[in-house]
């Protein structure tokens, strides 16, 4: 038996209490950013990874957009199932690790938010080709054209906080930009994770290496989205690119 990935437990058990956290308060403001930015036509096809319990998913299937959502964890994507059930819409619901997934040339959109896979990081995974994976199969994924929407948690306020008997301790490490702590989960189980965060211009850099063009770069925290400079107390820093048209 394969053993799960330490945040596919997580979230199975996070699951059925998902949406009591504050930053899942703003989805209807949320995917009219997106489809603003998208300007995609209805019955477009749009992919979100790390969807979660379909919350941006299942309110693009509303707006009438053909939704492909992608998550590692069960636990979320029953819910999800039943969500979109309850709503009367149709998406379709796959579980996959995102490092994995990709169908060529398929979407006409993509969306990663809220920490959904992306920032993410399993005991074994390498935290620089973790994410850089997911980067390429979105890239693959989308149509030439594509506009990709992410966010990802930002290492402006995180390292503020952070001190120097952290690093001996193991509990960050600058070398990789990732942070070491302890969550429990709703039934009180404690998971030992890993939290990549990032600066503006590395994700940049990233999105240039794998081939995308970068449209903006913004502050990316629930409640605060739009194409505002990202602060030190953003928890999140939004990136909106484009897999070129050919030529």
């Amino acid at each position: 038996m394969v053993k799960k990935n330490v945040w596919e437990e997580f979230f199975d058990i996070e699951a059925l209490h998902y949406l009591d956290e504050p930053f899942t308060k703003n989805t209807e403001e949320e995917v009219e950013f997106i489809m603003q930015e998208f300007g995609l036509p209805t019955g477009a096809k749009i992919l979100d990874v790390g969807c979660g319990v379909g919350r941006h998913s299942i309110e693009l299937a509303r707006r009438g957009y053909k939704v492909t959502g992608v998550d590692i964890s069960r636990g979320m994507l029953n819910e999800a199932r039943k969500r979109a059930e309850k709503a009367g819409v149709k998406v379709e619901f796959i579980k996959a690790d995102a490092t994995k997934f990709k169908r060529e040339e398929e979407f006409d959109g993509a969306i990663c938010l809220c920490e959904g896979a992306f920032s993410l990081i399993g005991s074994g995974d390498d935290p620089i080709e973790h994410d850089l994976a997911i980067l390429r199969n979105v890239y693959d994924s989308l149509k030439p054209g594509g506009k990709f929407l992410l966010t990802a948690l930002s290492a402006l306020g995180r390292v503020k906080g952070a001190t120097n008997e952290d690093i001996e301790k193991g509990l960050f490490d600058p070398n990789v930009m990732t942070f070491f702590e302890e969550i429990e989960a709703p039934d009180g189980t404690k998971f030992p994770i890993r939290e990549r965060v990032y600066v503006p211009t590395e994700l940049y850099l990233m999105f240039k290496m794998v081939g995308f063009n970068v449209l903006g770069i913004w502050g990316g925290t629930a409640g605060r989205w739009g194409k505002r400079k990202v602060d030190f107390d953003d928890i999140e820093i939004m990136v909106l690119a484009e897999k070129p048209a050919r030529i």
